[in-house]
């Protein structure tokens, strides 16, 4: 599937504002952990983008609608991905794309939750200040921090690393994101 089919898959599930950005930061997050990690950067990016891209507009399928819809397009790796973005689905994580998704998608979200209440955004955010603020259970209350640690452990990423890696994705696409 290329870049174009997979955006307009987006396009034709979802029109919230905020869920786009949220496809796309993740999107850009997979994106740059395939490349650090030599694997399908075309599959991961896909991936990222079209995680909850039933989320919109079918919210009690999510994510089986596009779950079943990847898999008649031939798109098995990424549906197995995204069915397993959540650890209470009980899917198998097989893969490091499994893994990876499941680390970045929670936490990816949160750090734009972060980004959102500084004054100068995600321009001097740190890895010490998410972790301040994840230990705060009142700040973005709906992120599940066990999903987070979850990914972390699953993906075997040090969190302050894997917390810096997400923020200098999101800074080198700030003016897109509006963050």
């Amino acid at each position: 599937m290329t870049k174009e089919e997979a955006k307009e898959i987006l396009v034709s599930m979802m029109e919230n504002p905020s869920l786009l950005r949220h496809a796309r930061t993740v999107e850009l997050v997979m994106e740059a952990y395939a490349e650090k990690f030599g694997e399908d950067v075309t599959l991961w990016a896909n991936t990222g983008i079209l995680h909850d891209a039933d989320y919109d507009k079918y919210p009690e399928e999510h994510p089986n609608r596009i779950v079943n819809l990847l898999r008649e397009k031939g798109e098995e790796e990424m549906a197995h991905a995204i069915s397993a973005h959540y650890t209470k689905w009980n899917v198998p994580y097989n893969s490091l794309l499994d893994k990876a998704l499941l680390a970045c998608d929670e936490l990816t979200g949160f750090i734009v939750a972060c980004c959102q209440v500084r004054p100068e955004g995600v321009e001097t955010l740190t890895a010490k200040s998410v972790k301040k603020k994840l230990k705060q259970k009142s700040f973005a209350a709906k992120v599940e921090r066990d999903e987070i640690a979850a990914g972390v452990e699953m993906m075997e990423v040090d969190l302050t690393e894997h917390i810096t890696f997400i923020i200098e994705v999101l800074k080198r696409n700030k003016e897109e994101l509006g963050i």
